[in-house]
């Protein structure tokens, strides 16, 4: 007598309709087969919770401060660094005052630039971008208090201070649980290969 059929020749461990897949047990020694990452995840993207929108609002209305803090800076510079020489004693001449402003202008522009895109990849859901606001934010607070003690006009200070209150509000939003779970959720979506 021969023995029972195995594995794809035994019609109840085998393939029974392709469309469904395997049916029964698989033969011995072999496991099932993982299904397909992404499998489990919504064709659609999950939907934005407020806090991120409302946290990546923050940073924006935080930028946007900042680069009119800088324009309004680059008018009062050369008066302030004017009497912080007078009154330190330092001669320096105008063309130093002058190229200090041009590179401080040069690297506030970049640093503008580098967190609009930053901003952008979080709106996109990209964590490590939420990680570098989170950064970005307490950089922008500690300048806001250090701010307070420099010599500057009152709307530069008064700037400065709604920069750090943004910062803030844009911190706390998206260290929220909903902004965490859609953060998780659209790095599973991209580690499976769907956007």
């Amino acid at each position: 007598q021969a023995p029972p059929p195995q594995g794809w020749q035994n019609p109840q461990q085998g393939w029974q309709d392709p469309q469904q897949g395997w049916q029964g047990q698989p033969p011995y020694g072999y496991a099932a087969a993982p299904s397909a990452p992404g499998h489990h995840l919504p064709q659609e993207a999950p939907p934005r919770p407020d806090a991120v929108r409302f946290g990546t609002g923050a940073f924006v209305a935080e930028l946007l401060l900042g680069l009119v803090g800088a324009v309004a800076t680059f008018g009062v510079m050369e008066s302030i660094v004017n009497a912080e020489l007078a009154r330190s004693g330092v001669a320096v001449s105008e063309d130093s005052v002058r190229t200090l402003l041009v590179l401080g202008a040069a690297f506030g522009l970049l640093f503008a630039a580098l967190q609009a895109l930053f901003i952008f990849f979080a709106w996109k859901g990209h964590n490590w971008a939420r990680i570098v606001l989170f950064v970005l934010g307490a950089l922008t607070i500690i300048g806001g208090l250090s701010s307070l003690a420099q010599p500057s006009t009152g709307f530069l200070t008064a700037l400065s201070v709604f920069q750090m209150l943004l910062a803030i509000v844009g911190i706390v939003l998206l260290t929220r649980p909903p902004a965490s779970e859609w953060y998780r959720a659209m790095g599973a979506r991209r580690q499976a290969g769907l956007r």
